[in-house]
């Protein structure tokens, strides 16, 4: 059966049938479709359109319908248009006429809108415990860590050493902000639609304040119009999946980075590896690979969504319909992810020797310009004197902590014998104590503080 067939003279031809259906996307807010089903066959019971008999009826039909789903045992029909057509045709064959009386005030546009947003209110928790879980495995890196040092980058050129325990959590951090986006982005969801109508509010003495609270939702729409056509909450969902998945695309590149031979900083678990089909010796990251491959889909969602909202008029358009399945992929994509990756980071085998290895003395050269800052000379002065020191190492082809000290005091008579502590990673990295820094205060300050806000 269909919902809206009375004014045509002929069904709908097959093709468009099959373009014009949303059932294969749309069945996936089954549950929800009953749950909004039960509060609207309440809300109409108390405005007088349901008899006491008709809304017992209705009610236990549509627990057993619930139940259906949730065992897996409902079947749905070559003419179910969607998932609000199946649950009407087959509340139709459990209890009859009086389901004929269920839609009555309403429309599929303020239904569905109402669907999506009830999913959405049980999505955001799930990637929210998802993100949370992947930020522990962080943490606890971190933790093992302790005061094993490595290069840190900038332009992929190496820079200053820091703790390998504050690389860990300068990913914890991006994560943390996406999860206050996602939780920040609820009361936006939670605003009710249903009640609207098609487009100008429903006719019935519904109180749609009551029915909100009834779906754990903490308003009713002010403005019909514009709910049955809102779209932002999912565009808005879409923008958090997808700035999440740039931040896993950029821990996924350093892994996959780091795992290389040529870094050699971190090993695979082979749980989390795969091989090659024709190099027996290959050990692949492509858990991380994936990750990072992703982050471009997800981008895709978004903008895709953003295209199709962009031209729309006032109220509801079938262009709609494109909605759901992008923040359905998007979730999907990082409920498999997001596991995945908080397994391997666990298992993860960090290298400090290699990691150690890769630190040199010319990544003490702001030290070098520190000391001399130390002793009364301006910045500006040092950081050129810091690097002619650099040149001058390089083309005698000795580290920074091998050239003489007439060389240095060559360049500054300021420079004196104690100029060589400068050149110690770890000296460099207790340094940097201010509050973010990577000292190692200031990493345990900041797992205190994560541990504490937990």
């Amino acid at each position: 059966m269909t919902l809206w067939g009375g004014r045509f003279s002929t069904k709908l031809n097959d093709q468009a049938w099959d373009l014009n259906s949303s059932l294969p996307v749309d069945q996936r807010m089954a549950i929800q479709d009953v749950e909004g089903s039960l509060a609207w066959a309440d809300a109409i019971h108390k405005a007088g359109i349901l008899s006491d008999d008709e809304h017992e009826q209705i009610a236990l039909g549509l627990d057993t319908v619930k139940a259906e789903f949730s065992s897996g045992e409902f079947t749905f029909a070559p003419a179910d248009e969607d998932i609000h057509t199946a649950v009407e045709r087959r509340l139709s064959e459990l209890v009859g006429a009086a389901a004929g009386k269920l839609h009555t005030g309403r429309s599929r546009n303020d239904q569905v809108a109402t669907d999506f947003r009830l999913w959405m209110l049980g999505a955001i928790p799930q990637l929210d415990a998802a993100l949370k879980d992947l930020q522990s495995a962080l943490v606890e890196q971190a933790e093992a860590a302790e005061e094993t040092v490595m290069p840190g980058y900038t332009h992929l050129q190496r820079a200053q050493p820091i703790l390998l325990a504050h690389w860990w959590l300068s990913h914890y951090w991006p994560l943390e902000r996406d999860r206050a986006r996602l939780n920040d982005l609820i009361p936006r969801v939670a605003v009710l639609p249903l009640g609207c109508g098609a487009l100008a509010g429903t006719p019935l003495n519904v109180d749609r304040a009551a029915l909100a609270e009834s779906l754990h939702f903490s308003e009713p729409a002010p403005n019909s119009l514009d709910a049955v056509s809102d779209r932002d909450f999912a565009a808005e969902f879409l923008f958090c999946t997808t700035l999440i998945g740039v931040h896993l695309s950029k821990l996924a590149e350093q892994i996959v980075l780091y795992t290389s031979a040529e870094f050699g900083f971190f090993e695979l678990s082979d749980a989390y590896s795969t091989g090659s089909s024709l190099m027996p010796q290959k050990k692949n990251p492509d858990v991380f690979e994936l990750t990072r491959g992703k982050a471009g889909t997800l981008l895709g969602l978004l903008t895709g969504l953003l295209a199709t909202l962009k031209g729309l008029p006032s109220t509801y358009d079938k262009d709609l319909q494109e909605d759901k399945a992008a923040v359905f992929v998007a979730f999907d994509a990082l409920t498999i992810m997001l596991p995945v990756l908080a397994g391997a980071l666990r298992t993860i085998t960090a290298k400090p020797e290699r990691m150690r290895a890769a630190i040199d003395s010319t990544m003490m050269a702001t030290d070098l310009a520190d000391y001399l800052v130390n002793k009364g000379i301006p910045f500006r002065e040092t950081h050129a004197i810091a690097g002619k020191a650099v040149c001058a190492a390089l083309e005698s082809q000795l580290g920074l902590e091998q050239m003489p000290l007439e060389a240095y005091q060559a360049l500054s008579p300021a420079f004196e014998a104690d100029v060589y502590q400068v050149f110690d990673p770890l000296s460099s990295i207790q340094k940097r104590n201010a509050i973010g820094g990577t000292s190692l205060q200031s990493v345990k300050n900041q797992i205190k503080q994560i541990k504490e806000n937990q």
